[in-house]
């Protein structure tokens, strides 16, 4: 049994091969040599770990676990072959030194896509790396944001007063809590420096209000207390000396000037030294074919390139949103043998409610997949799969709905082993259910939250722990997700 994994989380690739053992070959397609914890970024992107201490190589790792590894990009999904090849498969190309450039073919009895986004700088005029803009979206991308805001941090100490804009750079760009942690990782690392008079912070966002990041925010139980994120991401930035602009969507970028649009229609510009806005995100670009060579890329994905899963694509109005709307075994619908896991499926709609501003701009989050539900939903596929095969039942004995499952997030506000400082939250459900918990959207006793130096020791735990994890090291199969 030949199951191809276009760029799946390691740990559910290890637990593929593991259950399946020897008589079932697992084939990994990665564009990339290396693995990276992308949640560490962050800490790169201020100078507080090294690149090497936030990646490896995954080809020892493979050769480790008898995995087949192609170091190559996919590029389209044969589903049912071609007129030459009556088994499905995916076009490949390969990106490794030695074969870069040259095509391939990987068969498949089960194919997972979990690509990930494309991080699509594009879709904002002059926005990213080698443009206006930094990152920290990538290691390598984090590496150089660092280099850049050292550059900063030189010029202050000259007594030069700088501008720092650090938020979302499209109007539906997503991964807000990325872009939060780094703005009060920098201003942290400002703050230490004493040169907190010397920057001015500017936080800017798609969000309607602070601390929605992209799932309409949440009411959080905090010290006996019921309070909003959006009070307690307000109350954090105010504490880290951060302005904000909110209901923005950055529309294009030129040397030292991000131009927004807000809900109300007006057009503005912020001036900046440095910045770092996260990117819109979209699916890869895979092209779908059948037998014959027809085009049948929108069966299989939705228009912004992410694949469609066993969700409700009717496009319903607002109000009629419902958590049964979202997939819970992330299987396409025209091809059993398919899924997509992590951000690599198409949500059937935001979270956030959707707003537009009177010149028709769309201005909201888009729903967030990554970090823990990622991990959940490329976990419940790898077992269903090997549920499938080892018993020849086509059902599904695992499922993982983002609208009936819970999530766990700790954002860093600042690297110090005394001094750090980092919020640690959990929401239950991810998508509000009002129907089930009509008061507040989730479970209070579940979604709670707490900030402290405590907070900042569980993250650095997590960094190591899930990097022992991805390695594939003894008793990883016991740590979460």
């Amino acid at each position: 049994m030949f199951w191809a994994l276009v760029s799946q989380g390691i740990p559910q690739q290890l637990l593929s091969k593991k259950k399946l053992g020897r008589g079932h070959e697992v084939v990994v397609v990665s564009p990339g040599a290396y693995y990276q914890w992308i949640p560490s970024n962050i800490w790169v992107g201020v100078g507080k770990m090294k690149i090497d201490q936030v990646r490896f190589k995954l080809q020892p790792v493979y050769d480790r676990w008898k995995i087949d590894f192609r170091q190559a990009k996919a590029t389209a999904v044969y589903p049912e072959g071609d007129q030459s090849v009556n088994r499905p498969y995916i076009a490949i190309e390969y990106t490794n030194e030695s074969r870069r450039g040259e095509t391939d073919q990987v068969d498949y009895d089960y194919l997972v896509n979990a690509t990930g986004p494309k991080l699509n700088f594009e879709a904002t005029e002059g926005l990213g790396p080698n443009k206006f803009t930094h990152s920290v979206c990538s290691c390598d991308h984090a590496v150089a944001t660092w280099k850049a805001l050292q550059a900063c941090f030189t010029r202050m100490e000259k007594g030069e007063k700088l501008r720092f804009l650090i938020g979302t750079g499209h109007p539906t760009a997503t991964c807000q809590g990325a872009a939060f942690e780094y703005a009060l990782n920098v201003a942290f690392e400002i703050k230490s420096r004493g040169l907190l008079n010397m920057a001015d912070i500017t936080w800017i966002s798609n969000e309607y209000e602070l601390g929605d990041f992209g799932m309409g925010g949440a009411f959080i139980k905090r010290g006996g207390y019921v309070t909003p994120t959006k009070v307690f991401s307000e109350s954090i930035f105010a504490e880290y000396g951060i302005r904000w602009i909110k209901r923005a969507g950055v529309t294009r970028v030129e040397e030292g000037l991000a131009h927004y649009e807000t809900l109300d229609g007006q057009l503005h510009t912020e001036p900046f030294d440095f910045a770092m806005l996260i990117p819109a995100f979209a699916g890869v670009g895979l092209k779908a074919f059948d037998k014959s060579g027809e085009d049948i890329t929108p069966k299989l994905f939705a228009p912004s390139g992410f694949m469609k899963v066993d969700a409700d694509y009717s496009g319903k109005a607002f109000e009629e949103w419902s958590v049964e709307d979202w997939p819970s075994v992330y299987q396409n619908p025209a091809y059993a043998n398919i899924f997509a896991t992590g951000i690599a499926f198409a949500p059937p709609h935001q979270i956030s409610k959707p707003m537009k501003s009177p010149n028709g701009t769309l201005i909201t989050p888009a729903p967030p997949r990554t970090g823990m539900p990622s991990g959940v939903t490329g976990k419940i596929v790898a077992l269903n799969i090997v549920n499938q095969i080892c018993t020849g039942n086509s059902g599904f004995k695992h499922r993982a709905s983002m609208g009936k499952m819970g999530a766990a997030c700790v954002v860093s506000a600042g690297f110090s082993l005394f001094k750090g400082n980092a919020a640690t939250m959990t929401v239950f459900p991810i998508v509000p259910d009002w129907q089930r918990f009509p008061e507040w959207g989730r479970d209070i006793n579940y979604t709670v939250g707490e900030a402290g130096l405590a907070g900042h020791w569980i993250k650095l735990f997590l960094h190591y722990m899930f990097i022992h994890k991805a390695k594939g090291y003894p008793f990883w199969w016991l740590l979460p997700e």
